[in-house]
């Protein structure tokens, strides 16, 4: 399976952000992706008024994304931000294009390093996984990495695949804690784990908005092994891999640790 990731730095301005996401996908599609994948935070970066931007799943901007994946044939994975009902919102990953319609709403909320994502943000409750061509996808976001629970739960799910959409933030130590934590959560479920990350906006001179997690790039693509398999810079850019789901029968045969579990 091609997957592609598309490294950018969104903008507060979700029309702004939808050029982002239609050159994306055509520039990886055009390599043969079949799944694009693209930041948490694609709709409106952090730092943006969420609770004003807002619109539900069949508002006029998930809509163009599924214009746009229809047109290429690809499914898009795409981070936005809907209503929550309570006047906050939820940060949602909309997954659609051939075939495939469903979306994810975060789980684990960036409470921690002087952030309260649950002051504006509703949690999620549920893992979701979809499937492509037979193979089994399962979605994260974030902050979700640091839970190794969510990760084996999608495993148990049939879940060969966990894309994980991010908008990383900034500081000591967090580069480091983003590999480690997204290399061990591959090792925890044996199965491939595709970090995308929001770009630092440094590089296309873009100053981060206050406190909120803008993202630092360096979207990681691990296999079940822990091993990286391919991996991008700080700045924008598209990266298109071939994830093969055999290697994950072969890590799961010998190392079991999913059905070597006690607790």
């Amino acid at each position: 399976m091609q997957i592609g990731l598309c490294q950018i730095v969104s903008t507060p301005d979700p029309e702004a952000n939808l050029p982002l996401v239609r050159d994306g996908v055509a520039a990886a599609a055009e390599r043969g992706a079949e799944v694009v994948v693209f930041p948490e935070a694609t709709m409106a970066c952090s730092g943006a008024r969420w609770s004003e931007l807002a619109e539900p799943l069949d508002g006029p901007w998930a809509e163009r994304v599924r214009r746009i994946a229809a047109e290429a044939g690809v499914v898009v994975v795409v981070g936005m931000f809907t209503p929550a009902g309570d006047g906050r919102v939820r940060n949602t990953l909309l997954v659609t294009g051939p075939d495939v319609e469903t979306h994810y709403d975060k789980i684990h909320l960036f409470d921690a390093f002087g952030y309260q994502e649950s002051k504006f943000v509703a949690p999620g409750e549920r893992p979701v996984t979809f499937t492509v061509a037979d193979v089994t996808l399962g979605v994260a976001t974030c902050y979700d990495v640091r839970f190794p629970g969510l990760f084996t739960a999608l495993a148990e799910q049939e879940a060969s695949v966990v894309l994980l959409p991010a908008s990383w933030g900034a500081g000591p130590g967090k580069r480091e804690q983003w590999e480690l934590l997204v290399r061990a959560r591959a090792l925890d479920s044996t199965s491939w784990v595709v970090a995308c990350d929001q770009a630092d906006p440094v590089t296309v001179g873009r100053e981060p908005v206050g406190a909120a997690p803008c993202g630092i790039g360096v979207s990681t693509v691990v296999d079940p092994w822990g091993r990286v398999h391919s991996r991008l810079g700080t700045e924008p850019d598209c990266l298109v891999v071939d994830i093969d789901p055999g290697v994950v029968e072969e890590a799961r045969r010998t190392n079991p640790v999913l059905a070597n579990r006690r607790f």
